[in-house]
């Protein structure tokens, strides 16, 4: 059975810059390795870092979406989660998690990696889930 996933924003913020860990992790996704679930707010926090950090136009960041969107399995999370994380933008992470029955969650924030496990689902960098692949 292949392992689960959700990517945090920064991961996804991560393989569309630069060509590090996090683009690793995203292209075993889209190549289909296994399956990653995402959330309409994770989306919308992703298309608001690209064009306030990267300056992406807003044709810029809806090719990203899209591309991102022919591969990722987006679900629907009622947002009852709260004051779990420092950050509450941290909680829609955890929460698409749940929701999809994820068993990692893929993350370079501090504040995610500090609880190493929520209900049964691990928080790992994205250099620790390429090693959980080639297992």
């Amino acid at each position: 059975m292949p392992l689960t996933a959700v990517f945090d924003t920064n991961i996804l913020f991560s393989a569309t810059g630069w060509r590090g860990n996090p683009f690793q992790c995203v292209e075993r996704a889209r190549a289909g390795e296994f399956p990653v679930f995402a959330c309409p707010e994770l989306m919308e926090e992703l298309a608001e870092k690209l064009e306030t950090r990267l300056h992406f136009s807003a044709v810029e960041v809806a090719e990203t979406l899209a591309d991102y969107l022919g591969f990722l399995q987006v679900i629907q999370i009622p947002k009852a989660l709260a004051a779990v994380c420092r950050d509450p933008d941290d909680n829609m992470v955890l929460e698409c998690a749940l929701v999809g029955h994820a068993q990692y969650i893929v993350s370079g924030d501090k504040d995610l990696l500090e609880l190493k496990e929520f209900r049964g689902i691990r928080i790992v960098r994205a250099a620790e889930f390429l090693s959980l692949l080639a297992i």
